[in-house]
C-alpha cells in the first residue's frame, strides 16, 4: 500500500452542513415570526427552549470526533461505527461470499456518531447499492431486506472483509465513499447514515472475535475481531 492515509479531521461531517444551516435559519425564522408576532412572550420562550433543544440533539448527531486508532492495523479489524452490538453470530451469507460467515452487528441509535470507518487496511473490490424496505435497524431481516450499500475489502493478506452498511425504519440516506479499486484504510471514513442505522461487518469463521452481544461499540477504536 503506497499511499498515504488521507485522514478526514472535522468536527462536524459535511453530510450535516446543509441540514444545520437550513435548520438554524428555520428555527431563527420561526422564533422570531412568534416574537414579533404575539404580546405575551410565554409562548416564545418555550418555544426557543425547544427549539434550542432540538438544535441541540441535530449537532450532536452530526458531530464527527477526530480518531486515530493508533495501534498496529495488521490482520485488526476495527469498529466501523459507534453503537451496541446487537448481532455477533455464525450465519450464512448468500449474496457475496455464498458460505458461512461471521456476522458482527453494530446498531446505531439516533444519539450515536453517524460516520461510518472503514473496518480493515485493503483494497476495494466491489461497492454495490441495493434498494429495500426500512424495517427497524435491529431486527435480523434488516440485514438483507433493507436499503443498504455493501462494501467488500481484500486485506493486504488476501483476506475479503464485507461491510454493509444499513438503512432503519428513520434512516433514509446512505452515503458510501468506497470506489472500486481505491485503497482503504482504517482511520478513513467509509461513508454516513443518517437518521438511526446499523453497519454489519462479516468476516470468516476462522476469525478471532473480541466483542459480546449487548457491548457498546466505538467507531474506529474498539477492536472488534482478528484475522488468522
Amino acid at each position: 500500500m503506497g499511499k498515504l492515509k488521507k485522514l478526514k479531521q472535522i468536527r462536524i461531517h459535511r453530510e450535516g452542513t446543509h441540514t444545520l444551516i437550513g435548520g438554524f435559519f428555520l428555527l431563527l425564522a420561526a422564533n422570531a415570526a412568534l416574537y414579533f408576532g404575539i404580546a405575551c412572550k410565554i409562548p416564545f420562550y418555550i418555544t426557543a427552549v425547544a427549539s434550542l433543544s432540538a438544535y441541540g440533539i441535530l449537532v450532536n448527531f452530526f458531530r464527527c470526533p477526530i480518531r486515530l486508532f493508533g495501534k498496529d492495523t495488521e490482520k485488526i479489524v476495527v469498529a466501523p461505527a459507534d453503537g451496541k452490538v446487537v448481532v455477533v453470530e455464525e450465519v450464512e451469507e448468500n449474496e457475496y461470499f455464498h458460505d458461512r460467515r461471521i456476522m458482527i452487528s453494530i446498531f446505531m441509535s439516533l444519539v450515536n456518531v453517524h460516520a461510518n470507518w472503514y473496518p480493515v487496511d485493503g483494497t476495494i473490490k466491489k461497492v454495490e447499492h441495493q434498494n429495500g424496505k426500512y424495517l427497524k435497524a435491529w431486527l435480523p431481516k434488516a440485514s438483507t431486506d433493507n436499503e443498504r450499500s455493501t462494501i467488500i475489502i481484500e486485506t493486504p493478506e488476501g483476506t475479503e472483509v464485507m461491510a454493509r452498511q444499513i438503512a432503519g425504519a428513520m434512516a433514509r440516506r446512505i452515503v458510501t465513499y468506497a470506489e472500486e479499486g481505491e485503497d482503504c484504510y482504517i482511520d478513513e471514513h467509509m461513508g454516513f447514515i443518517k437518521f438511526g442505522s446499523r453497519v454489519d461487518v462479516f468476516l470468516p469463521t476462522d476469525s478471532e472475535i473480541f466483542v459480546k452481544l449487548g457491548q457498546t461499540a466505538t467507531g474506529n477504536q474498539t477492536v472488534i475481531a482478528k484475522l488468522k
